[in-house]
């Protein structure tokens, strides 16, 4: 064979070779799915400092913005197609910049506003909100007494209204409140509640989780998988909090579970793109179909984009 040959030949191993590894690394994203599935994320938080909407009296100050423009960078450079923005605790009960924001993106986001829990015409504000388009709400009571709230006689006409306008119910709560979920659903069935970041159900406390796996005999009970970056002591990919959601998969199936990023909250323990990435290449365990629920089915089960 001449040096010519030779050298077609080799010029070629490398064309292919290049060509294997492009197509691998671009397929990463479409191979870990099922075909002509979309990603939504399904929990987010936008604030800006403006003087037109002011933090709450006492609320942490963030030290940067979350714009929405910042966000729908993300979005795109990650293939992430929409996204649900949860009312940040910032704001605590003004909800008048993250509805300028759904207003100004319509179609893109879709809206879970915040009411006083502690407010006895908190079901009339909910409904005015969900009026003005918001699509859930989000309760989050502390683990301590300063939440004890979350089981007084405030909550049950509140869960009620909500299930009255057929919009989620969210629940930022430690893995011990669990039960309390349960006993505010035993007169709900056909409310849909989700349950945010895993309960945070501490990393070394295992058997706490069972709390939370004790809640799929409720079928319109969701849970986020996310936070494996916040919950896990170890790197990324963290699978000591993998093992968190492989029970949870084996308990409520994909069809009952959502991935989220938690933007921005989680760049100060990771990136967008990781929490995004742990879930779509790096749970191994978890089929396409599976993601293709994860990631875009079981989120449009409870907001539904529609387009």
């Amino acid at each position: 064979m001449s040096d010519v040959n030779r050298s077609d030949v080799n010029r070629s191993d490398v064309n292919r070779s290049e060509v294997t590894r492009r197509t691998l690394l671009a397929g990463v994203a479409g191979s870990a799915l099922a075909a002509g599935t979309r990603i939504i994320d399904p929990h987010v938080h936008v604030w800006k400092h403006d003087p037109a909407f002011p933090f709450a009296e006492g609320a942490k100050v963030p030290e940067r913005d979350a714009a929405p423009e910042t966000l729908l960078d993300l979005m795109k450079t990650n293939g992430v197609a929409r996204t649900v923005i949860i009312q940040v605790i910032h704001y605590r009960y003004d909800n008048r910049y993250l509805a300028g924001v759904l207003k100004k993106y319509p179609g893109t986001f879709q809206g879970v506003c915040r009411v006083d829990p502690l407010d006895p015409a908190s079901p009339d504000h909910l409904s005015k909100l969900t009026s003005e388009g918001f699509r859930g709400v989000r309760l989050s009571p502390a683990g301590n007494a300063g939440g004890d709230w979350f089981r007084g006689p405030l909550m049950p006409p509140l869960w009620k209204r909500c299930e009255e306008l057929k919009i989620p119910m969210t629940v930022l709560a430690p893995i011990s409140r669990m039960p309390e979920v349960a006993l505010l659903l035993d007169k709900l069935p056909d409310l849909t509640v989700v349950i945010d970041h895993m309960a945070d159900c501490p990393i070394d406390q295992p058997a706490e989780l069972e709390k939370l796996i004790a809640l799929k005999r409720y079928p319109k009970l969701f849970v986020k998988i996310s936070h494996t970056w916040s919950i896990s002591r170890q790197p990324y990919p963290w699978p000591d909090a993998q093992e968190y959601v492989k029970r949870l998969h084996e308990a409520f199936g994909p069809e009952r579970l959502m991935w989220a990023t938690d933007w921005p909250i989680v760049d100060g323990y990771s990136r967008y793109e990781r929490a995004l990435s742990v879930v779509r290449d790096d749970m191994k365990f978890l089929t396409a179909e599976d993601k293709s629920w994860i990631m875009s089915k079981t989120i449009e089960r409870v907001w539904p984009f529609g387009d």
